[in-house]
């Protein structure tokens, strides 16, 4: 079995907050190291998809590698994916950021600009509504604040996979939840002690076990 089993795996693919990722899980006692190798994804009991940037380029990084092909094929069988801000966004069917642009397509649904507000991006910290029980924010109180950097808004298919909201200009999806595979808008390793408790939660969480 590969040392690294037991371990986060934060995918790195030359775009993405990785080194405030390894510094939270460092901090919190949780083993996860950041890696682009196909064998080390491989053997991942949980992987992180980071991002920070613009759709296309992002998604173009990762099928170079087939790690877009990796990655759904782990989420195929049960191993809990969390896609961070862009990562979340990457998740998605399509997005419109610069042209039509597919993405992974594991939680059906779009990705469209922020409309009917005065300032873009939207940056800096949000209230944050729980509307569905999730395991990753058991242990936070609803109308906690998180940190918040993002033009565009992930729009599901299906609205029974929303499990938080926020509010800025328009109500908009702030984290999702569809099977084994989670996705927050906002950066957790940006949002003080209950980002930690959500990463934290992420480790704890056995869905797929």
């Amino acid at each position: 079995m590969s040392r690294n089993k037991n371990k986060i795996i934060i995918i790195d693919y030359g775009t993405g907050n990785i080194a405030s990722l390894k510094n939270s899980f460092a901090f919190l006692g949780i083993p996860a190291v950041a890696s682009s190798d196909p064998t080390v994804i491989r053997n991942a009991s949980k992987l992180i998809l980071p991002g920070v940037g613009a759709f296309k380029p992002a998604i173009e990084e990762l099928r170079k590698n087939k790690l877009d092909e990796l990655l759904t094929i782990k989420a195929g069988q049960g191993t809990p994916l969390l896609g961070i801000c862009l990562g979340m966004q990457l998740l998605f069917t399509r997005s419109n950021e610069f042209g039509e642009c597919p993405g992974l397509d594991l939680i059906p649904g779009k990705v469209e600009a922020m409309t009917g507000v005065r300032k873009i991006p939207h940056m800096g910290w949000n209230q944050l509504e729980i509307i569905k029980p999730d395991a990753v924010f058991n242990n936070i109180p609803d109308q906690s604040y998180f940190y918040f950097v993002h033009s565009f808004i992930c729009k599901p298919d299906d609205p029974e996979t929303v499990t938080a909201q926020c509010r800025y200009g328009q109500e908009f999806c702030a984290a999702v939840r569809k099977e084994n595979i989670v996705g927050m808008q906002f950066h957790p390793e940006k949002s003080g002690s209950v980002g930690l408790r959500v990463l934290k939660d992420f480790f704890l969480d056995n869905y797929a076990e």
